[in-house]
């Protein structure tokens, strides 16, 4: 399936004690929810190493409700293999790269409001500003953004979201869960999925049936871009939940990484990068798959 809150429960400790024996069995709650609540439940009853080296690998592996999350998983994988990846293939074999381009900058376009809103909540102004400029300059003269002039202008674009913005305070990951047709991700994240679906301004401005259109469009766009990705972590990996998890957890350090560093373009040449993933192609088939941490 796509690789894309730690809230602290505050409870009393008879609360507490009998929380961590888990939600009762008659619970209906939806998917989502559960999950949410579960690794809500789960937060407040774990404990996290205070070494660096130690709190890396807990965070990397962390995922106690791994049972009920290796469930949702296979139900992902199913609707991926049957409905997800043919539509994303179909889309990547039939429509024309230049107009796959246009899609993904327009869609790419539209959040660029949420990531200026977020850069601002991280204290990166400047990165505020370079996303803000990109966004004026894509709508006008790239055409309502199918057109990325302002990479071409020295402005490129990067990531953030809510989740990203809580990490940059130093909010831990909590424990790993997994979405329902979302995939691999952690209770911290999950909180800022939410956040992120109830804030964003564009989803705000362009209403129901627009915002569900262009949200539809970024999905299959994005699951066709990460279809080499995931083909060949599945083929090279012995447990493709495992590495689904680790490279997910990798990918949101190296994004926190980023923020907390709040690099501009003009800044990339000179300043460290943040750590990226590692490539597939190092993960030999006969081992188990640790791609990277998550903080």
């Amino acid at each position: 399936m796509t690789p894309t809150l730690d809230a602290a429960a505050h409870q009393g400790q008879t609360h507490s004690s009998r929380a961590c024996q888990g939600p009762p069995a008659s619970s209906r709650a939806p998917l989502l929810g559960s999950a949410i609540a579960l690794g809500l439940t789960l937060a407040a009853c774990a404990h996290v190493p205070t070494n660096p080296e130690a709190r890396a690998e807990y965070e990397r592996i962390n995922d106690p409700a791994e049972p009920t999350n290796r469930a949702i998983f296979s139900a992902n994988k199913f609707v991926d293999d049957h409905a997800l990846q043919p539509v994303a293939r179909g889309y990547e074999n039939h429509v024309p790269a230049r107009v796959r381009k246009s899609i993904h900058n327009f869609v790419s376009n539209l959040g660029q409001p949420a990531v200026a809103v977020n850069d601002v909540l991280q204290g990166n102004l400047r990165r505020a500003w370079t996303t803000t400029q990109r966004f004026l300059i894509n709508t006008t003269v790239g055409g309502l953004g199918l057109f990325d002039v302002a990479t071409d202008w020295n402005r490129p674009g990067h990531s953030a979201d809510f989740g990203q913005t809580l990490g940059v305070w130093d909010v831990g990951t909590g424990p790993s869960v997994q979405l329902p047709l979302v995939g691999p991700s952690n209770v911290r994240d999950s909180f800022g999925k939410l956040a992120d679906l109830a804030t964003n301004p564009a989803s705000l401005v362009l209403g129901g049936p627009a915002a569900v259109a262009t949200g539809g469009a970024g999905f299959v766009d994005g699951r066709a871009n990460m279809l080499k990705t995931t083909d060949e972590l599945e083929k090279l990996s012995i447990d493709y939940y495992a590495a689904l998890r680790n490279a997910a957890a990798q990918r949101r350090a190296a994004l926190v990484a980023e923020g907390k560093a709040g690099f501009v373009s003009t800044d990339r040449e000179e300043a460290p990068s943040a750590p990226g993933p590692v490539s597939v192609d190092a993960i030999a088939p006969n081992q188990s798959v640790h791609v990277g941490d998550q903080k």
